[in-house]
């Protein structure tokens, strides 16, 4: 039996973490015009890395995280990405640096593990990579300079 879990902080300020990863949903098309929501994502612009999977683009976007840079999204959600960044990439993965954005749902375990070879190395990656039994390498990924 599951015991209940209750969060034990809300609405801190984000700047304390390493990395703030945002998933997507249907949700983000409504969060992204919360004014205190995006008032709370922007309290992580010091995070040294800011990852979003499928829709969670648009919530950085939102943030102004975006500006300048390369981004993606679920393919249907293209079109409520670009007022936020330089261009909409049609690729799994988009790495910016400091922030790095994922397609669709699936991407997730893509980019997962793209995280870990980035902080882990490549044996780590392929190790985890295995033991899930995911034989797929990344199928497109842009890597700004």
């Amino acid at each position: 039996m599951l015991s209940p879990c209750s969060p034990s902080k809300v609405k801190e300020p984000l700047s304390d973490y390493d990395i703030v990863i945002i998933p997507g949903g249907f949700g983000t098309r409504e969060l992204q015009s919360d004014v205190e929501f995006i008032k709370w994502i922007k309290t992580s612009e010091t995070v040294k890395l800011k990852v979003s999977v499928c829709t969670g683009s648009v919530i950085f976007g939102a943030a102004g995280f975006l500006l300048g840079k390369r981004a993606t999204t679920h393919p249907i959600a293209f079109d409520d990405l670009k007022p936020y960044c330089l261009k909409v990439e049609n690729h799994r993965i988009v790495d910016e640096g400091s922030i790095i954005t994922a397609r669709g749902v699936t991407s997730a375990i893509d980019v997962g593990l793209y995280l870990v070879e980035k902080l882990a190395g490549s044996e780590t990656k392929a190790k985890i990579a295995t033991q899930m039994d995911y034989p797929y390498s990344y199928l497109s990924i842009y890597l700004s300079n």
